[in-house]
């Protein structure tokens, strides 16, 4: 701790802290106010973050768990990209990114990052992500199931100005609207990225001008010793020791082949993760960049350590992530990554919580569904007018040591909302024609886990593409001690023509009018012996019609 830092009166520095984890919060609700699209508007598929003048994480909002890692370390790489070119983000200026080797997700998560100078001077950065729906590619939604490459996925945006002297870049705006299938909503959300940032620079500067530079810079370093603090407290409480994981995940066939691997070593209060032994990366797009894996190894611990620690830099300084480069978890360029942002990310946590589980048995709660369940339909409406889709889907969540998992909801590295009905048939040639729980889905056990649910798609008029990605549908979630698993995911089409017919877990298929999907997510694993569950807890579930699976 500097000296400023820790001459500096604890309730001042406590106020400063607290005010920019608000301030990441107001930026997200911005954001979300200000988006056409309703996978931002409704769905909230944003996150938010303030760093300080040295690109430390200061503060992040309770919003995406798989963007943790990749904000701080996207928001280092774009910086060190922009001085190598002699370049540096001024006053006035924003940057717009989503290059996943730079930005660290995948190409539809739009980064925008804003420098924040006061009388001059360097002070901060507000920066968010977004994922924008459709930024091109081979199909709607910008995520192929068959891509083998980057480029089959979208336009790739290297750092460029999108503000300058405060005045929007229309250059910038009209190269994405460009390159997408629904130009007005990616302009409307390039503005709500905008904004967002706007707010956050509005609020730290205000804290600046109240309080100095000095001071709020002292705060910010004593809240980033504090992270570091109190993570290395929790690591402490965790029995010391080395084990060794392995989860995996369904290739291009559906076979169970692609291996992930961990050995998480901890000593004291400090813990240390190698992914030697991963599989290689694929000409698949479930390769995950590196802050990716970052995040979901960060999410992990924070689960089972203490997830009120502030979210900052210094909660990151106790934790060492080793990947070896050239595998699906620290990919080459120019591999495809756009799954791995959404599905590798869930069985990352998935490993790490297992390698806790071993290290620290009764902490961790069984399998979730593992699948963010990604659906991306898009294509001419009936009088030609183009239009896309996407969102992900819940499942079931995992028992826990002391209570059931929870029913179809969004888990571990997503914790968006669903699309509400009424947004999608109101602006989309659309209709919902299911969503429930998915019948005799959830782990049985001493507690159950979640249910997963079903959600049905039919196409009203025009044409389209459905391209659906989606783990877990030859592999069942793991129970624990005992506990039995969830069940499997499923995709069924159900043909305008009247026939049935089941669809792969990951794959793109043309629509016609009447043509509906089927999206059936996995179960949670159960937690403990099924022999040890309480009778009223069963009529519990059987009032609630939900039935465990066999």
């Amino acid at each position: 701790m500097t000296a400023a830092a820790a001459a500096l009166d604890p309730i001042t520095a406590e106020l400063i802290a607290s005010s920019l984890i608000y301030a990441s919060e107001e930026m997200g609700i911005a954001v979300r106010d200000a988006a056409y699209s309703p996978n931002i508007k409704e769905r909230l598929d944003h996150s938010c973050a303030l760093f300080d003048a040295r690109a430390r994480l200061v503060a992040q909002a309770e919003h995406i768990p798989v963007h943790l890692g990749s904000l701080p370390w996207g928001l280092r790489r774009t910086l060190a990209w922009l001085e190598e070119r002699g370049r540096r983000l001024r006053a006035g200026e924003m940057i717009v990114v989503n290059d996943p080797y730079l930005s660290g997700t995948h190409l539809n998560d739009v980064t925008v990052i804003r420098a924040i100078y006061h009388d001059g001077r360097l002070v901060g950065y507000a920066a968010n992500k977004a994922h924008q729906t459709d930024v091109g590619g081979a199909v709607p939604g910008s995520m192929p199931p068959d891509a083998r490459d980057l480029f089959a996925e979208g336009a790739v945006i290297t750092p460029c100005a999108l503000m300058r002297d405060d005045r929007v870049v229309d250059e910038t705006v009209d190269l994405l609207m460009a390159n997408s299938r629904t130009p007005e909503a990616r302009a409307g959300d390039l503005r709500a990225q905008v904004a967002g940032n706007v707010v956050g620079e509005r609020r730290f500067l205000e804290l600046v001008e109240r309080y100095g530079a000095a001071v709020v810079e002292a705060a910010l370093d004593r809240a980033l010793d504090d992270g570091e603090r109190r993570t290395r407290a929790a690591l402490r409480a965790l029995p010391d020791g080395v084990v060794t994981h392995q989860d995996v995940m369904e290739d291009e066939t559906g076979a169970p082949s692609i291996v992930l691997r961990v050995r998480l070593e901890k000593r004291g209060d400090a813990i240390r993760l190698d992914y030697d032994g991963t599989a290689a990366q694929r000409p698949m797009p479930l390769n995950s960049v590196y802050g990716v894996t970052l995040s979901g190894a960060y999410y992990a611990l924070r689960a089972v350590t203490d997830p009120r620690i502030p979210m900052n830099d210094g909660s990151f300084r106790p934790i060492d992530v080793v990947v070896p480069e050239g595998t699906l978890l620290n990919p080459r360029r120019p591999a495809p990554v756009s799954a791995g942002n959404v599905e590798t990310s869930m069985r990352n946590a998935d490993l790490v919580l297992g390698a806790l589980a071993l290290l620290a048995p009764g902490r961790v709660p069984a399998q979730s569904g593992g699948s963010m369940n990604n659906v991306m339909i898009g294509g001419l409406d009936g009088e030609g007018r183009s239009w896309a889709f996407y969102e992900t889907n819940g499942c079931g969540m995992g028992a826990r040591p002391h209570a059931d998992g929870i029913d179809a909801i969004h888990v571990h590295m997503t914790n968006t909302l669903n699309t509400p009905i009424e947004a999608i048939e109101r602006t989309m040639p659309m209709l919902i024609t299911a969503y429930e729980f998915a019948e005799a889905s959830a782990g049985d056990g001493r507690f159950r886990g979640g249910s997963g649910l079903v959600r049905g798609f039919q196409l009203r008029a025009g044409s389209a593409t459905a391209s659906l990605l989606a783990e877990r549908h030859a592999v069942r979630p793991r129970g624990t001690n005992g506990g039995g698993d969830g069940a499997c995911g499923a995709h069924v089409l159900d043909a305008a023509d009247g026939t049935r017919r089941a669809l792969p877990a990951k794959t793109s298929i043309v629509l016609v009018p009447g043509d509906a999907i089927l999206v059936r997510t996995a179960g949670g694993g159960g937690y403990g012996p099924p022999s040890e569950r309480e009778p009223a807890a069963r009529e519990r579930d059987a009032a609630d019609g939900i039935v465990t699976a066999p």
